[in-house]
């Protein structure tokens, strides 16, 4: 972004529009009603009679409320979707972070919108969003318990105690890929990694090295990584 524009509120009028289309499928708040708003929005998320909501709900309902607001120029999704996410840890849905809202929505685009776009069709009803949201979280968190229980099973991902030995989700990524093919480089970890840097994916690697579950061949950009036997 402009530099002055990250993390600021707009100024401007902006629309959402239809990327096949053009067409605007919903028009925010004006610029001038965003502080209020999301003033209103943090009292009602902090009070007494919000944080009696379950934790999950409480997660969907910020997130289309921030989404609706839209307070920023560009990026709204994606911080909408980490407060999402963020609701979810402290209220205790961390699970190691195991679990990505954001590439699950990624994944089913269309039918994210199209379950933002029913509250406003059924005039602030929010029961279809939260439906679609929860059952997706419940996707995500049923994903995160087969992994878990595919890992519990290899003696390669426990100590010496025979406890399991705990895992990020990039490093389950970069295992998975490791169980199916003989050895991974560094090309082959950034596409499975996307959007995350060199050194981050390099950080993993050593976490899981210092772990005993995989071993490095070869030095410089040519090393490949291999499950230890």
């Amino acid at each position: 972004m402009e530099k002055g524009r990250a993390g600021k509120y707009r100024k401007t009028k902006v629309t959402v529009k239809e990327s096949r289309t053009g067409k605007v499928i919903f028009t925010p708040p004006p610029a001038i009603e965003i502080p209020f708003q999301l003033e209103d929005f943090f009292f009602w998320l902090n009070s007494k009679k919000g944080r009696s909501i379950h934790p999950v709900l409480r997660a969907g309902i910020a997130h289309f409320e921030l989404v609706r607001i839209h307070p920023f120029v560009d990026g709204n999704g994606r911080a909408t979707r980490a407060f999402a996410t963020l609701i979810l840890f402290i209220e205790g849905y961390d699970i190691k972070r195991l679990f990505s809202l954001e590439e699950h929505f990624d994944k089913e685009a269309l039918s994210y919108y199209q379950a933002l776009q029913s509250v406003r069709k059924k005039r602030g009803d929010l029961t279809q969003w939260l439906v679609y949201f929860t059952k997706c979280l419940a996707i995500e968190l049923g994903q995160v318990k087969e992994k878990v229980n595919k890992l519990s099973l290899d003696g390669r991902f426990k100590d010496k105690l025979g406890r399991q030995i705990a895992l990020s989700e990039r490093q389950i990524k970069l295992v998975e890929y490791l169980k199916s093919n003989e050895r991974l480089i560094m090309k082959e970890a950034k596409k499975l990694i996307p959007k995350v840097s060199e050194d981050t994916i390099l950080r993993d690697l050593k976490g899981l090295m210092k772990k005993g579950i995989v071993k490095k061949r070869g030095r410089t950009k040519a090393a490949s990584y291999v499950l230890a036997g």
